[in-house]
């Protein structure tokens, strides 16, 4: 009996040591990831104000906390695939993105960003539908050409999202963003085409000014 009670002991100081390293892994996780959603959301601000440098700032400072979360919780797999872990690298990929398309480069692979597909994925329907804002902010200065480009941008995201037919179970709820997607593209398709027609409106309502311009003069 004696031998039993030592053989516990010594299992339950082992299994407490460990529940402690996790719930203190656990505890910084829950934390940091605050600060990562954070500097996430003011890079997003900051490149919908075209302010690329402090935007990059704020993406680097992202990356390094991310960079700390992983490491944190990469002894224990169940807290790497929480849902607070994941979600906030999710914002991760969608800065990472938005700031890509709006720059007009070349858009980070799941690899680059050392994170896992269904996060990517889930991080790059957030980030088109982040788009739909870019989008509505250029037009106030009339229809352009780079609101066609982000709009074909988020034409090709979706393209890739509605073809990941696999379960929820596998992409983490992918198949409701993809829905949320169309509506938002769909929306904003709607938006960009009422702006070119406007824009060809004004067009064609300036050339019979110019046409009419002279014969109101020589009338007078």
């Amino acid at each position: 009996m004696t031998n039993l009670v030592s053989t516990l002991d010594m299992i339950a100081e082992d299994i407490r040591a460990n529940l402690i390293g996790k719930n203190t892994a656990r505890d910084k996780a829950v934390n940091t990831s605050r600060e990562l959603i954070r500097a996430c959301s003011m890079c997003i601000r900051a490149s919908h104000r075209d302010d690329w440098r402090e935007a990059e700032r704020l993406l680097g400072e992202a990356r390094r906390i991310a960079s700390d979360i992983i490491t944190t919780v990469k002894p224990y797999p169940d807290l790497y695939h929480s849902g607070y872990t994941q979600d906030a690298l999710k914002e991760l990929i969608e800065a990472s993105i938005v700031l890509a398309i709006a720059q007009n480069k070349p858009v980070p692979s799941p690899s680059e960003l050392g994170v896992e597909d269904a996060a990517y994925l889930n991080g790059l329907a957030e980030a088109a539908s982040e788009l739909r804002r870019r989008i509505m902010d250029k037009l106030r200065a009339g229809h352009n050409d780079e609101c066609e480009r982000l709009l074909a941008a988020m034409d090709a995201v979706y393209d890739v999202l509605v073809t990941m037919d696999f379960p929820d179970a596998i992409t983490g709820g992918l198949r409701r963003n993809t829905d949320l997607v169309r509506g938002v593209l769909e929306r904003t398709r709607s938006d960009v085409t009422i702006s070119f027609k406007n824009a060809i409106l004004h067009e064609q309502i300036s050339q019979l000014t110019a046409l009419l311009q002279p014969k109101d003069d020589a009338a007078r």
